[in-house]
């Protein structure tokens, strides 16, 4: 039985960029995945800061210099965003030099010894298949619980307003939603020069908000905007946990948990690390596990907050600094920027909120 340098688990990007990267290398990979031919079909954004040199510029379909957040106050956001043309990211992470086996993976089984020799892991197949590899990676995404926060939304693709604004947040309330239910804010990207994905969004829920509750405030949202629907329009509905994944040498991208709880971003991370992780570097020091801690209290602090007030953390969060911002959206291992926007966030909030981020934030 041929035997494959490094074996990985599921096909989404992360595991693609890592098989990519690996045959870069000269690596021998096998790829498995129930579903190896699947087209991509959700929207991925990123900061362009994020990503790594090798990424294809033109697997990017817009670039927007300073996107706008609206929360109690009209923000404009002095950092680059930019939007990925789904197809061509899929394609330019170019595996077809890999050995892809249709599947679902039931094991992955860690070397042991046998006599003096040290056996090889391995990966167990519904079908009963074993494959061994020199290194099994699983990058198969989180699966769903009612224990973990998920992130929803639903969306749809419209023509593009020569004068429409980049949101990547906007929580005004003309979504028709009462001032004491469950928030969820619009999130309006460019998907080309033609066209535009407007999306009702819920950040982060246990449980989150359903996608027919998202659709009934994204259709009453755009028509207060003078957007009527024809119930045509490309539909993109959006469901995943924002936290789960077990940090490790062995588990990359969601599974790895590489998912930032307050934003739900993992694509750029899984392309930016994926170097590394070919390298066998360790992408888990300490300062990253400590920074995972503090964004994992974030998030217990966000699920905490009472409805009214979650346009007033964020209001508080867009007016910091943009290292400040920066460090704690994309500073994985930046422990000292992290801590000091946490604490300049709290102590920019009022002091009702404070109590409750305290509370949350120090919970199981």
């Amino acid at each position: 039985m041929t035997t494959s340098d490094l074996v990985v688990c599921g096909m989404g990007p992360a595991g693609r960029a890592l098989a990519h990267r690996a045959l870069a290398t000269g690596l021998s990979v096998t790829m498995i995945d129930p579903q190896p031919d699947r087209r991509w079909s959700a929207t991925y954004g990123a900061w362009a800061d994020e990503l790594p040199e090798w990424v294809d510029a033109r697997t990017l379909a817009a670039t927007v210099d300073r996107p706008v957040a609206w929360a109690v106050d009209r923000v404009e956001l002095d950092r680059r965003y930019v939007v990925f043309d789904t197809g061509r990211l899929q394609d330019s992470l170019d595996v077809t030099r890999a050995r892809v086996v249709r599947g679902r993976v039931v094991q992955i089984v860690p070397p042991s010894r046998s006599g003096p020799a040290l056996d090889l892991p391995s990966v167990r197949l519904a079908s009963g298949q074993v494959l061994p590899g020199g290194r099994i990676v699983d990058a198969r995404g989180i699966a769903r619980s009612p224990a973990l926060a998920e992130q929803t939304a639903y969306g749809v693709v419209v023509e593009r307003a020569h004068d429409a604004e980049t949101l990547f947040m906007d929580w005004r309330l003309d979504n028709g939603a009462g001032a004491d239910e469950p928030r969820s804010f619009l999130y309006a990207i460019p998907l080309d020069a033609k066209t535009m994905l407007f999306e009702e969004t819920c950040l982060a829920g246990r449980p989150a908000l359903e996608t027919g509750v998202l659709r009934k405030r994204l259709v009453h949202r755009l028509r207060a905007r003078g957007i009527d629907l024809t119930g045509d329009e490309r539909v993109e509905r959006v469901r995943f946990p924002v936290h789960g994944g077990r940090p490790s040498a062995g588990t990359f991208g969601a599974a790895g948990a590489f998912t930032h709880p307050a934003t739900g971003y993992s694509v750029a991370t899984a392309l930016r690390l994926a170097d590394a992780m070919v390298a066998g570097d360790s992408l888990w020091p300490p300062s990253a596990r400590a920074v995972y801690r503090l964004r994992l209290a974030g998030l217990r602090a966000l699920l905490a907050l009472p409805p009214q007030d979650l346009p007033v953390f964020f209001d508080a969060f867009f007016a910091l600094p943009v290292d400040r911002q920066r460090a704690y959206l994309s500073g994985r291992d930046d422990l000292p920027g992290t801590a000091k926007a946490m604490a300049a966030l709290f102590r920019a909030l009022p002091w009702r909120l404070r109590r409750t981020l305290a509370t949350a934030s120090m919970g199981v």
